[in-house]
């Protein structure tokens, strides 16, 4: 996955100089998440709480760090999905518990754009992953 670490994400976003070019912005990063395999789509990879269909798939690799795959049927969504998974990639199930990636949000100044509605959707994908995270630990 070809997507951005947590610093160069940070400074992405704060070259954005309206909430327009953000909202584009993270249109793009969910544009860049791999095809999800229509295996994947399944009930267990759904995740309860997000007005829109996303689904996540959590896996370790042979180092014992997250590997991510996932999608959504809606674009801004699929965006903060890539969001989430750049936040938490590279880390082992423990680090992906203990991380509140929370903060980084609103330091991405995303948080007080967001819609109630998906708001929800993100601390859904959190909780999930975290969850899948603690299971795998």
């Amino acid at each position: 996955m070809a997507l951005p670490d947590k610093n160069k994400l940070v400074r992405n976003f704060s070259r954005c100089p309206n909430w327009e070019e953000k909202y584009l912005y993270v249109i793009e990063l969910g544009g860049q998440l791999p095809v999800l395999p229509e295996e994947h789509r399944q009930d267990k990879n759904l995740i309860s709480g997000c007005q829109s269909q996303v689904w996540i798939v959590m896996r370790t690799d042979e180092s014992g760090a997250l590997t991510f795959e996932g999608d959504s049927d809606a674009a801004i969504v699929k965006g903060l999905v890539a969001i989430v998974f750049s936040l938490y990639q590279g880390l082992t199930p423990r680090d992906v518990v203990e991380l509140d990636v929370r903060p980084f949000f609103t330091e991405l100044e995303l948080s007080q754009h967001l819609t109630p509605s998906r708001s929800q959707g993100l601390e859904a994908m959190i909780r999930s992953i975290r969850a899948k995270a603690a299971e795998l630990s």
